[in-house]
């Protein structure tokens, strides 16, 4: 019979039922997980040592698994089509929403990204050597490598994760991500805006509180966020950004700069994906020296030999580092403080190590940042501390996070117009109600348009959901009493429900953007993603195996330690030890098709220490019996 352990209210189970989830930073050019480990969130390494990886994606013919991180950014240049990065900036976009563009046709180099867009329903894709791919699918692949990472490093099945993403990050692309997630098969414990975690790891590392500026210059987002910390409690009193500013803006600028300079004619998608990767790896020499070299010879023969300093590069990205400046004053304004009510203003991203931007920090907010915690794992760290708590892990109660929602949510009204219910920075969860009313007599329907954004007109929000409420009475025109409310839950994520008052009759959405993927659309890609399920079966078999082998190790280790000398001969011991160091290397050095192999070496394991266990089992009843009578134990002797 299965006995459960059920862990008290707010304790965590006991420590061989410890929950494992992680938080992961799903970043535009490099994306992090992280854990718990006895009591200390650290970043989950690869089997190179390596924290960061790249999120690159590189796509083969013929259904082959598609190859993530490392590998695939170094094969950026050689294969620019097929291999995919920087696609956060995609996510629960619509061609549209890339530029003016023309023809909604397949598109090349939007932005300089060298790929052939399609305008796929939902969302732009992209097509590849393997098909059509959206960004959420190459988002799933990302998180598929984290995930088998994380799972290999902690030893089983993750209970959850916690997934960050950019504050400014609307309702389209926060359900996007969600999607991405379910598709690699990871359970979404929550969203946690990208400022937040770096606040939670930041705030609990070093017990800080007061007001606190979080500047979060990512590969592809900016975010600010205005924080007050106060004994455990993370409050966002307001946040601001642009989704589309980021490290790959400054990138570009340095990628013209050299198209320009070097007198380069049409560079191709090789060239382009060649010059780009060069513009990264001068943006970040920069960041130390004063100086950098660029050089190189394209496919074509151009040749490219130029030296770039730190001055001129400020001079081409003064304008990106300016525009982080304006969503840090409105994001002040809207908590309604100034410059000197700021204690301190912690750096997030990558992008936060360019000197430009800490002087520009430092000269608004009149101090130096803070830099105690590495701005490329911050926001994982944080992440992984939220979902140990979601978890069960640990104690609830020791912080309370009171975040906002980054944008206005409202409703179309005649004429055009979009009456705000929930305004921007509101603290999340929450609910609001608004009563409407009809426009003409006998109405007996209302179509409700939900809406996102700032402005005054339904053409410059984002559409979000449309649904209608039928079987209203027919009454005069405003007789009729409506009430909608929004609920927005602790992800983010927005429901409506409209109620006509006299009767009852309710209709409810739960919004899913108009941007997002439907669930029959995610059912297709469960399915495309199906081929994989015998790859990951065979990886949980081997984990699973290995962690029966450590567990056969230990234990004879331990029984040869106590009784070895006894009961065994020296050649016994030999023998026994040549089985353990035999299944020791099969752990450390195994595959997924190493399985049968590893069980084989179990197997003889067992079988060379049957006669050891057997005779520890006699010594033992004799040990226990050894000076005791018959009569002591309840037994009678029994003569013929």
């Amino acid at each position: 019979m299965a006995l459960l352990q059920i862990a008290e209210p707010g304790l965590s189970a006991a420590p061989h039922q410890h929950r494992l989830a992680v938080g992961i930073d799903l970043g535009t050019t490099n994306s992090l997980v992280a854990s718990v480990f006895s009591g200390t969130a650290e970043v989950i390494r690869d089997e190179a040592g390596r924290a960061l990886l790249p999120s690159v994606v590189r796509y083969r013919a013929n259904h082959a698994e598609p190859v993530v991180g490392h590998e695939a950014l170094a094969e950026q240049s050689a294969n620019p089509r097929d291999t995919l990065s920087s696609i956060k900036r995609l996510m629960g976009r619509g061609l549209g929403d890339l530029g003016d563009l023309g023809d909604l046709g397949d598109v090349d180099n939007i932005g300089d990204m060298p790929y052939v867009f399609v305008d796929s329903p939902g969302m732009v894709s992209i097509a590849t050597v393997a098909g059509v791919k959206s960004p959420v699918e190459v988002s799933a692949d990302i998180l598929t490598s984290l995930r088998r990472r994380a799972e290999s490093a902690l030893g089983g099945e993750l209970t959850g994760a916690v997934i960050t993403v950019p504050a400014y990050f609307d309702d389209a692309q926060r359900q996007a991500t969600k999607d991405a997630a379910r598709l690699a098969g990871l359970n979404v414990l929550r969203l946690l805006n990208e400022p937040t975690a770096a606040a939670v790891a930041y705030g609990l590392d070093n017990a800080s509180e007061g007001i606190f500026a979080v500047f979060d210059l990512g590969g592809g987002t900016f975010d600010i966020s205005i924080l007050k910390l106060s004994r455990g409690v993370f409050e966002v009193l307001a946040t601001n950004g642009d989704a589309a500013l980021g490290g790959d803006d400054f990138d570009q600028r340095i990628y013209a700069w050299i198209v320009a300079s070097a007198g380069l004619v049409a560079p191709g998608p090789h060239a382009a994906r060649r010059l780009l990767t060069l513009a990264r790896n001068a943006k970040e020499a920069l960041s130390t020296a004063q100086t950098t070299a660029i050089t190189a010879t394209l496919a074509d023969h151009q040749a490219v030999c130029l030296t770039l300093s730190r001055e001129k590069f400020d001079e081409l990205t003064a304008d990106l580092v300016a525009r982080t400046l304006k969503p840090t004053r409105k994001a002040l304004r809207d908590a309604g403080l100034t410059v000197q009510d700021v204690k301190g203003v912690v750096l997030v991203g990558g992008s936060t190590r360019m000197p430009s931007v800490r002087a520009s920090v430092a000269e608004y907010f009149r101090q130096a940042p803070l830099t105690d915690l590495d701005p490329d794992q911050v926001v994982a760290i944080g992440a992984a501390m939220q979902a140990n708590a979601l978890a069960g892990n640990r104690k609830g109660d020791e912080w309370l996070l009171l975040d906002v929602c980054p944008l206005s949510l409202g409703l179309e009204t005649m004429g055009g117009l979009v009456e705000k219910i929930i305004p921007r920075n509101s603290t999340i969860p929450t609910a609001r109600a608004q009563e409407f009313t009809t426009f003409k007599d006998g109405q007996t329907a209302m179509s409700l348009h939900v809406l996102q954004g700032e402005r005054e007109l339904v053409a410059d929000c984002r559409s979000l959901a449309r649904f209608e409420l039928r079987g209203i009475p027919p009454m005069v025109a405003g007789a009729a009493r409506i009430r909608v409310t929004f609920q927005i839950d602790a992800d983010n994520l927005l429901s409506v429900s409209a109620r006509e008052q006299s009767t009852g009759i309710e209709a409810t959405v739960a919004v899913k953007p108009s941007y997002g993927l439907e669930d029959r659309q995610i059912a297709r890609m469960l399915e495309d993603a199906h081929g994989r399920a015998e790859a990951d079966m065979k990886l949980r078999m081997l984990r699973e195996n290995q962690v029966e082998g450590r567990r056969m190790i230990d234990a004879t280790e331990a029984a040869l330690a106590e009784d070895g000398e006894d009961l065994l001969s020296p050649p016994e011991r030999d023998e026994i030890a040549r089985h353990i160091y035999a299944l020791a290397d099969i752990i450390e050095t195994g595959d997924g098709d190493s399985v049968k192999i590893l069980k084989a070496a179990c197997d003889a394991l067992n079988s060379a220490t049957q006669e050891f266990a057997a005779r520890r089992m006699d010594a033992g009843v004799k040990r226990a019996l050894s000076g005791r009578r018959l009569e002591d134990l309840g037994l009678t002797a029994v003569t013929g």
